[in-house]
């Protein structure tokens, strides 16, 4: 492909829209174009880029067994009503209606019309497994859409959907997806991990989440320095202590001393002279519009996810001012677990059982309360894991100490049992002839996702700098001199040989200046960039340059091909 043919829209400056690094180099490179808020056209180069990714997914999901179709973007509202998502999804789902007034939404995900298709052929134990998988597109009226292609509302997926009439025979699909999901990423070329993580609105039983790691990355993973452990911090499992002994008696006396406009951790201990580890937080929720106090240490945070499935909650909200203020006669800031009403539930982290002597708001404006014991001022309560894990915290598993990195998720698989197919009537007959639901499972890659988080992790002052797998072109030719007959003859000879012999080449035949040519290819990230110059004229011998070290070789005209497979394919 030449250059002066192709569109590559590159920009010197960086937008004022992009905040993060594939952000900026996508619209720089001429990759990507907005149309409005988290809409993109993806351009030539980007198109690429994304083909790249796909082709990989295909190959991968065909080679586990999953086949191949495509669904509507369009879906009716009776399905979605029927799984009970359409009240539930929440805005997400963008619905309308269609000239006669029947419901519609476009839809961010397939469980609704997958199931809908599978409860209408599958008929015995015979007919499974199965597993169907579609690349698409996809929308989510998400509330701010940012970042590029990172967080779009319009977005291109690949979402597979695997039945089932056994749980033995779905972890073996499980299995199979997860162990594709690594050969796909691996194939990407990324750095990447596989984390346990929740479900969310998806539902399901166990799900896992692969995380390429950047830092820039959305999501906290907390990573094991010894085993292969890795979670979501939404997830991940703090140990309760077993070596100190719950609820020990202290020995200072209980006092109410004043605060005035101390309100956050930070303010209270230094006020107090006290570390952050002697004061109990007690945050005020509401589960399902009922009244919930969650009381972790001072230098924990709270884990809402883990809270919500503690209290095995629909809906958990953190309360306002107002609520806070009537449930416990206190601004916030100064809510605390002594005296609070009867009809508040109090939900504690474990960490608080090893406390003692501790500090907590008064409930009453700019007051705390100092030298708090359990059992002698506090009932003891049921405690849970309901906070985010630290570095401070061991394994989970082996009890190593752990890493807490960024992530950002680029596939995401989930166990989903049979939500959908119960709520939906999609059952079999088994070998006894009995009606059973069909046990389903979701596997899903966010494609433009992938490219944009590849760029997150592989990029440096010049610009983007592709994994080979991925790359828009394998290698970029860089003429110095259009005019002149000799080296272009060379260029155009060398391009050829490329391209007869399978390379991916982009040839860079513009009339400008060398200084444009090598930043718009360092910009654009093509992965070797073979220039054309006077020595190859004079000495039969071009540059060949690793766009990932910078580094240079000079290589006879002749050799060029031997040489850029044998780095191609290393």
């Amino acid at each position: 492909m030449r250059y002066s043919k192709f569109f590559i829209p590159t920009l010197k400056e960086v937008p004022a829209e992009a905040e993060i690094a594939s952000h900026k180099l996508m619209l720089r490179a001429g990759m990507i174009r907005k149309i409005a808020s988290g809409l993109y056209t993806y351009l030539p180069l980007g198109l690429r880029a994304i083909r790249k990714v796909e082709n990989i997914v295909r190959q991968e999901m065909n080679r586990s067994g999953a086949v191949e179709l495509l669904m509507p973007l369009v879906q009716p509202a009776e399905l979605w009503k029927e799984s009970g998502r359409w009240d539930h999804y929440g805005k997400e789902l963008l619905r309308f209606k269609d000239r006669h007034g029947r419901d519609f939404c476009l839809g961010p995900t397939h469980e609704e019309v997958i199931t809908d298709l599978i409860r209408k052929h599958i008929r015995s134990y015979r007919d499974l497994p199965l597993n169907l998988y579609q690349i698409q597109t996809k929308f989510r009226d998400e509330i701010r859409p940012r970042f590029g292609l990172m967080r779009a509302r319009e977005f291109i997926m690949k979402d597979a959907y695997s039945f089932s009439a056994t749980e033995e025979s779905l972890d073996e699909i499980y299995q199979t997806m997860y162990k594709t999901y690594c050969r796909i990423f691996e194939r990407c070329g990324l750095d990447f991990r596989p984390v346990e993580a929740d479900t969310g609105s998806i539902g399901g039983h166990a799900s896992h989440e692969f995380m390429v790691l950047a830092d820039t990355g959305e999501d906290d993973i907390a990573c094991c320095t010894k085993c292969n452990y890795a979670a979501n911090t939404e997830l991940a499992e703090v140990k309760k202590l077993q070596q100190q002994e719950p609820f020990a008696p202290g020995s200072e006396a209980l006092k109410k001393v004043s605060t005035p406009g101390r309100k956050t951790v930070e303010e209270v201990t230094e006020f107090l002279n006290k570390k952050a580890n002697d004061l109990i937080k007690t945050l005020i929720f509401l589960a399902d519009e009922k009244p919930v106090a969650a009381l972790v240490r001072g230098d924990h945070e709270i884990n809402e996810v883990k809270l919500k499935k503690v209290l095995g909650a629909e809906e958990l909200e953190m309360a306002g001012a107002e609520t806070v203020e009537a449930l416990t006669g206190a601004p916030v800031g100064f809510a605390g677990p002594l005296g609070l009403p009867d009809d508040v539930k109090v939900v504690a982290d474990h960490s608080v059982a090893y406390m003692k002597d501790f500090v907590a708001g008064a409930n009453e404006k700019d007051a705390h309360y100092t030298g708090l014991n359990w059992k002698r001022d506090l009932d003891v309560v049921s405690t849970h894991d309901i906070r985010v894990i630290t570095e401070a915290d061991p394994c989970p598993r082996c009890g190593a100490p752990i890493e807490i990195k960024r992530g950002i998720e680029v596939g995401h698989i989930f166990k989903l049992g049979t939500k959908y197919s119960e709520a939906m009537g999609a059952t079999f007959l088994d070998s006894n002839g009995k009606e059973k639901p069909i046990i389903m499972g979701c596997y899903g890659i966010g494609i433009g996702r992938t490219v944009a988080a590849a760029i997150e992790q592989n990029h440096d002052e010049r610009g983007i700098i592709f994994p080979v797998p991925i790359a828009p072109f394998e290698v970029i030719i860089s003429l110095i001199n259009v005019k002149d007959e000799k080296m272009s003859l060379i260029a155009k000879k060398l391009y050829d040989t490329l391209f007869e012999n399978g390379i991916e080449v982009l040839f860079d035949d513009r009339n400008e200046r060398p200084g444009v040519k090598f930043k718009d290819s360092e910009l654009i990230g093509i992965p070797f960039r073979v220039t054309v110059g006077k020595k190859a004229v004079e000495e039969g011998v071009v540059e060949v340059t690793d766009r990932r070290t910078m580094k240079t070789e000079l290589v006879a005209k002749e050799d060029v091909l031997q040489r850029l497979v044998s780095v191609l394919h290393d």
